[in-house]
């Protein structure tokens, strides 16, 4: 989905470069503070399990920093699987993802 340079909302189908940089900023923080949680959590959790928990959000947050790029090189928002825009709705819940939801299926299938 291209980004609107000027501030607009998700009824007019586009995500603003700002608005974009916010939610990616938030989902980032977010996993940092999970990754600090579980740092604390280390000596009382499963080491399996604490391995497996800093993997996937090691994972996100490099989507997070992939889709960073996205927006610098103007393809966020934009459905790496088919080329159509990803809804912003789907970007609002998600803003690191690179697929609409039946790419994503199929990525993940």
């Amino acid at each position: 989905m291209p980004l609107d340079t000027a501030q607009t909302g998700p009824r007019s189908g586009r995500l603003a470069s700002h608005e974009a940089r916010q939610r990616l900023e938030h989902a980032r923080n977010s996993r940092l503070a999970q990754l600090r949680a579980l740092d604390e959590s280390a000596q009382s959790t499963d080491a399996h399990l604490l391995s497996a928990q800093t993997e996937a959000i090691q994972r996100v947050l490099t989507e997070i920093d992939e889709a960073f790029a996205r927006i610098d090189d103007g393809s966020y928002g934009t459905c790496q699987g088919c080329a159509k825009p990803v809804p912003a709705e789907r970007l609002e819940i998600l803003p690191y993802t690179r697929y609409c939801v039946a790419c994503q299926g199929r990525a993940t299938a």
